[in-house]
């Protein structure tokens, strides 16, 4: 398992710099290239999702915003939840290829997890092993409330949690929330110290994120805030618990993304690429961006749109 902090990780984050602009400039190359070719809805929404999934501005708030306030409604290739769905597949990639050290870790702690949960002593493991076996137990029972309500309230959130005023309220909410944990609370928990009472009320807070605008990443960072762990330690671990529910959510719309008609197909496709490349993209920009300077301005950013939110709204009746 990759430790959350270390004496060493100012040369990464420098070393990191390069790489991330070189990075950023292949994908803008990219999209322009895609658009040009005439997909420019699906890489539009391809980088809101790579974006907003990882930042804590809700991924969820903005798939559903863009084509509201574009006109895009009326495109039912892009403007459904089957096709956020499908874009989340890219993101999950993302996740998976960045952290494929820290999963190597989990999936090597797998039988230590089912052996601690038999009751059998654990006296001939490493410590790492043992750390790794503990992470991966807090990520199963912080995944479980997400994927209760999730399974409960899919159909609510298809049909009623849409509206743009719901969203512009939570996305405040929760940016004010977000500013002030990471204003008051101090950074006092690394990862590896995170309690089974911590999994818990991150899983709670995961499993609200179901609310377009409350996001996700957002609430599990402000909820790991609110528990005092280091930023970079509260972020990761909001990374690495997004997978398994993510997982999840492609497989329970599966069918309805291979029902997809071919004419439709490269759309999707562009999407999930598109959103995997930001993704990633944004993954590496936040953990190298919070350990300088915290979360403010995505709480900030947050409350900024829902004002724009509520006035486009006033405008047009």
């Amino acid at each position: 398992m990759q430790k959350t902090s270390s004496p060493a990780a100012p040369l990464p984050a420098a070393r990191a710099r390069p790489t991330l602009a070189i990075f950023s400039a292949l994908i803008a190359i990219g999209c322009i290239i895609l658009t040009l070719a005439g997909y420019g809805r699906p890489v539009m929404m391809g980088i809101v999702q790579g974006l907003g999934e990882f930042l804590p501005i809700s991924s969820s708030a903005h798939l559903i915003l863009v084509p509201w306030f574009f006109g895009w409604q009326n495109d039912p290739s892009i403007d459904s939840l089957t096709f956020d769905v499908a874009l989340h597949l890219g993101t999950l990639v993302a996740l998976i290829g960045y952290f494929w050290r820290d999963w190597v870790e989990l999936l090597r702690a797998v039988p230590a997890l089912f052996t601690w949960g038999a009751g059998a002593p654990q006296g001939d493991l490493a410590p790492e092993r043992k750390t790794s076996a503990h992470i991966l137990g807090t990520i199963v029972v912080a995944t479980i409330p997400g994927a209760i309500v999730g399974v409960l309230l899919d159909k609510l959130a298809e049909q009623s949690l849409r509206a743009p005023l719901l969203i512009a309220a939570t996305l405040a909410i929760l940016g004010l929330l977000l500013y002030l944990a990471d204003r008051l609370r101090p950074e006092e928990k690394r990862l590896e110290q995170i309690s089974w009472r911590d999994a818990l009320l991150i899983g709670l807070a995961q499993a609200c994120a179901l609310v377009p605008g409350v996001s996700r990443s957002g609430g599990t960072i402000t909820m790991g805030r609110l528990l005092a762990f280091e930023r970079t330690a509260a972020a990761r671990y909001s990374f690495l618990l997004s997978a398994p529910i993510t997982a999840a959510a492609v497989l329970f719309k599966l069918k309805d993304i291979l029902r997809i008609p071919p004419s439709e197909v490269g759309v999707f496709v562009v999407g999930v690429l598109v959103s995997g490349a930001v993704g990633a993209l944004a993954i590496g920009f936040l953990l190298n961006y919070i350990r300088r300077a915290g979360f403010g301005l995505f709480a900030v950013y947050r409350v900024a749109l829902a004002l724009v939110i509520v006035l486009v709204y006033i405008l047009r009746g």
